[in-house]
């Protein structure tokens, strides 16, 4: 199925305010849970990516990872 960044764009509006219920181009979705509406969103997000209209970003607001390295000298 082709989804769109509008359908992406209104999930996370729903989750951003706690909302199970996701309205776009005039339909009303209601979700079960917090947890069935965030994997709509997840196969929405997974389906543009893959069709090259949303880029992936990192699910993390830490930055660069670095290694440490310790001994013992």
């Amino acid at each position: 199925m082709a989804y769109s960044l509008e359908q992406l764009q209104a999930l996370d509006d729903a989750i951003a305010s706690g909302r199970v219920q996701v309205a776009y181009a005039g339909r009303q979705v209601s979700y079960r849970n917090m947890r069935d509406l965030i994997a709509a969103r997840n196969l929405v997000r997974g389906e543009l990516i893959a069709a090259g209209l949303l880029t992936e970003t990192p699910n993390t607001n830490r930055g660069p990872a670095a290694l440490a390295g310790f001994s013992r000298e």
